[in-house]
């Protein structure tokens, strides 16, 4: 009798994305339980459990395994559905490697270079990525706010360097509102990156690269009801999202070879998500997203579906993918 593969499914973090990620790990969980062993963990500071019913199950970190009345339990592959810290930046994907288990997201290195928003901007620029023009701040290193806007002009974005679900992102659109936003995006992260305004239409390109082949997914626009896609358009309902975005197909081409090739820039694996704003026809890229959002909400799974996929094939396809 064929053995069924035992699936560790983390979700939880030590980022504002808390919530987001529990819910992701949900969905995630229905769509793989028939396929699989799955255990749902949550890492929550120093906390990594187990739960079922009222009973809890410490995971062991010396090996990542559970005891679960006498028996021990090591797993196959860890599906990390953890976005933000420590799932997102290479910090779980380092301790995996070290203790020799599979998992599906992209490894420590892309992962970390992905996270930090200037760093992988500086990084795509040099291979002819199209980027916004930025600033990058650092607490506690003054800076002069003419000369900020001075490179970048009016309107633009300031934002956590290093965060995701756009907590902390604000729109400046007078020199009067630059301070505060920088203020605000200093509550969330230690850096700070400021990017000039690009007008044009927001899109976002999944990839995939199950089986070996780089795939990419249908074309998502997102028509947000506030003034950017910030956190109450992407998980609040204040958006629309078109999937496939109504696009030429001069654009929607640009827009999928540029997703592959910074998939392939930065070394990903599994699926990852490529956002975008189209100016003028040229796909710019806002960011990439190594542990896209997965909840009920999210687009990575509205993206699957106009692909054809049931959402328990598609998640069981990632599985097999690192289990290889």
């Amino acid at each position: 009798m064929k053995t069924v593969k035992k699936i560790a499914i983390v979700a939880g973090g030590f980022s504002s994305e808390y919530s987001i990620s529990i819910k992701s790990g949900r969905i995630v969980e229905e769509n793989l339980k028939s396929s699989f062993d799955t255990y749902f963990i949550v890492i929550k500071d120093n906390e990594w459990v187990y739960e079922v019913g009222d009973r809890k199950y410490y995971v062991d970190k010396n090996d990542f395994s559970l005891s679960i009345n006498g028996n021990k339990i090591a797993f196959d592959s860890v599906f990390i559905a953890i976005h933000g810290t420590p799932g997102e930046d290479g910090k779980l994907q380092g301790y995996f490697d070290m203790i020799g288990i599979k998992y599906t997201s992209s490894s420590l290195l892309p992962s970390a270079i992905s996270f930090n928003k200037g760093v992988c901007n500086d990084y795509l620029k040099s291979h002819g990525i199209q980027v916004a023009n930025s600033v990058q701040l650092f607490m506690g290193i003054a800076y002069s706010e003419e000369e900020i806007l001075k490179k970048l002009g009016l309107p633009c974005f300031v934002k956590p360097n290093q965060s995701g679900s756009s907590y902390g992102v604000s729109k400046v659109t007078s020199p009067t509102e630059l301070k505060p936003a920088i203020l605000e995006a200093f509550k969330h992260d230690k850096q700070v990156l400021i990017e000039s305004f690009l007008d044009g239409r927001e899109v976002t390109c999944g990839v995939h690269n199950f089986d070996g082949t780089l795939t990419t997914m249908p074309i998502t626009e997102i028509i947000s009801e506030n003034d950017f896609f910030d956190f109450a358009a992407k998980y609040e309902g204040k958006s629309r999202e078109i999937t496939p975005a109504d696009l030429s197909p001069d654009v929607a081409l640009k827009v999928q070879e540029t997703a592959k090739k910074v998939f392939q820039l930065l070394g990903f694996n599994g699926v990852a998500r490529v956002d975008f704003i189209v100016q003028n026809g040229i796909p710019f890229v806002i960011e990439p997203n190594t542990v896209p959002g997965l909840s009920a909400q999210s687009i990575i799974p509205q993206q699957a579906t106009a692909m054809g996929y049931d959402l328990p094939d598609f998640f069981t396809r990632w599985v097999n993918h690192s289990l290889k």
